[in-house]
């Protein structure tokens, strides 16, 4: 039953009574638009962005899962232990689980079997985050007027934590806010059933969905509300973390333990192998390291903290219960020797917003009288809006690369009609290479070509197939005139350059491939197969053209 008002709209499904307001709902709309047309826009002119590839893995990994093999993933296994360690081959079987435990991604599975397509994951992420903002809206009223509410929810929707995530490749970590604040309202109605359906899937979303779970218990505990729900949720998500990562992620692969806790926490531990209680104990047992993690670089910390706070006019600050709420996930961000923790735009401030704005919206509950001044809420406006110019400046995750350029000086610049003419020419390409075919790409390409079985990220370009032997991949698609591009500016993409040439020059020196073609600094191999002449020629009259670079 659904009723309209001058304010907004009001239904009820069973007990459960929703209602959104008329601006929350535009603020909402425009989000799902411009997002969803950006970061498609980005995806299909194949502007490169950071994770790129990680597009293509999970793009294989819900193909793979529509036809049955749980999971696995040829460009997933390309980063694992064995491969990166231990020498070994990428293998088509290699099952996800080992490096993250994501169940919860099953939930969108019946969505994308009906379109496969790295496409359908965009519309499911965006679409996700912008249903989370509407429940926010809800959790809100629980507290606030409408008026109050709508500026909360217009808050998330411009707050920069949450559209660069959004403009990012799909990630598991999009399914959290929504999870997180239908969690808090459930609690905020005493909807029991619901609380603890949500607190399951956001245990199934990641192996360290626990981390922000874990804090809401704290909050639970410390203020006293609920206290024994608090004592639980800290002991079913510290154990679920502990079991998982320990027992369960170690049957699949060894990766939790020889990467992952020693990329982000190895500065705790000795050796090159450690399991979560060894992060866990190497942190208690090194006060002195913890502390000195926990505070440097103060500079990027204060910047991370303050970007989180600006949509909700710093309100989170001075609150109590964001503290509590978000404070666990963000020592834990705070302690990580990742270099990209620290990025407002990439998936990993998502787990912060939830406790953010559930601590902002009780503090209000406590002050509502703030806001019935003018000036208050001119300068929540104001804080909003340089929230989404701040966003629109850093040119998250290069969605908006078709109007500001990567740099200045020297200056790398795509335009739009430049970037699409270029991709016309890698399409051609791709429609060239069978659908059953097996293919190695540029990161930037891979995700476009990652409904298959067996696809590699170049240069890799072997793997182990379903018969367990070693073959080599049919084709190999690069795009070598975008690093042409960036490696001018950016260092990663020269190394990136020069070891590409480097295997090129390699396998068509030693024949194992042919050029099948070659334009516009797109090059197009197939395997044990004689080079085209002309498309040989204008190949080899290019390589010498960026010798400078490459050599």
């Amino acid at each position: 039953m659904s009723q309209e008002s001058s304010s907004g709209w009001k239904w009820q499904t069973g007990p459960m009574v929703w209602e959104v307001s008329r601006g929350a709902l535009m603020a909402a709309a425009l989000f799902w638009v411009v997002v969803l047309v950006l970061v498609l826009h980005r995806h299909h002119a194949m502007y490169p962005s950071y994770a790129s590839f990680d597009q293509g893995i999970f793009n294989q990994v819900f193909w793979n899962n529509s036809h049955g093999r749980w999971f696995q993933s040829s460009l997933s296994s390309s980063l694992s232990t064995p491969v990166v360690h231990d020498g070994q081959v990428p293998d088509v079987s290699y099952r996800r689980l080992g490096q993250h435990f994501t169940p919860a991604l099953l939930l969108w599975l019946p969505i994308y079997a009906i379109a496969p397509s790295p496409t359908t994951l965009f519309i499911i992420q965006v679409t996700l985050v912008t249903l989370a903002g509407l429940v926010l809206y809800n959790l809100a009223r629980c507290y606030l007027t409408p008026q109050l509410s709508t500026l909360i929810a217009i808050s998330y929707y411009g707050a920069n934590s949450v559209i660069g995530p959004s403009l990012a490749n799909f990630h598991d970590i999009c399914q959290l806010p929504l999870f997180f604040f239908s969690l808090f309202l459930a609690l905020e109605k005493r909807w029991w059933a619901l609380f603890w359906i949500m607190a399951g899937l956001i245990l199934l979303v990641r192996e360290d969905a626990g981390v922000a779970l874990f804090g809401v218990g704290v909050y639970l505990l410390v203020s006293r509300r609920y206290p024994w729900l608090g004592a639980i949720l800290c002991g079913l998500s510290l154990g679920y973390m502990l079991l998982l990562t320990n027992l369960i992620m170690p049957l699949f692969s060894e990766d939790i333990s020889r990467r992952f806790m020693i990329e982000q926490f190895g500065q705790y531990v000795e050796g090159d192998e450690a399991s979560t209680l060894d992060v866990i104990g190497g942190m208690v047992s090194n006060p002195g390291r913890l502390l000195q993690e926990l505070v440097n670089p103060l500079g990027d910390k204060i910047r991370y903290l303050l970007g989180h706070w600006l949509p909700l006019m710093f309100i989170p600050a001075i609150a109590p219960s964001a503290w509590l709420l978000a404070g666990v996930p963000l020592l834990k961000t705070f302690l990580r020797q990742d270099p990209i923790a620290l990025s407002i735009n990439l998936r990993y401030s998502m787990n912060i917003v939830p406790g953010l704005f559930y601590g902002a919206v009780l503090w209000w509950s406590v002050h509502p009288q703030a806001i019935r001044q003018r000036w208050v809420r001119g300068l929540w406006i104001a804080a909003i809006t340089l929230s989404i110019l701040f966003t629109i400046t850093s040119n998250p995750n290069r969605s908006l690369s078709f109007i500001i350029p990567d740099s200045i000086q020297p200056q790398v610049y795509l335009p739009a009609p430049q970037q699409w003419q270029h991709v016309a020419k890698i399409r051609g390409f791709m429609a060239e290479i069978p659908r059953d075919a097996s293919v190695s790409a540029t990161s930037h390409i891979v995700a476009h070509l990652s409904s298959r079985r067996q696809v590699l990220r170049f240069p890799d370009l072997s793997l182990q197939n379903d018969a367990d032997e070693v073959v080599e991949m049919d084709y190999v698609l690069l795009d070598l005139e975008q690093l042409v591009t960036y490696q001018t500016v950016f260092a990663d993409d020269r190394q990136r350059l020069q070891r590409a040439v480097r295997v090129v020059d390699r396998i068509l020196e030693r024949d194992r491939y042919g050029v099948q073609g070659f334009t516009d600094g797109i090059l197009f191999l197939r395997r044990a197969t004689p080079s085209q002449p002309d498309a040989l020629a204008a190949w080899q009259a290019y390589r010498q053209a960026i010798a400078a670079a490459v050599d």
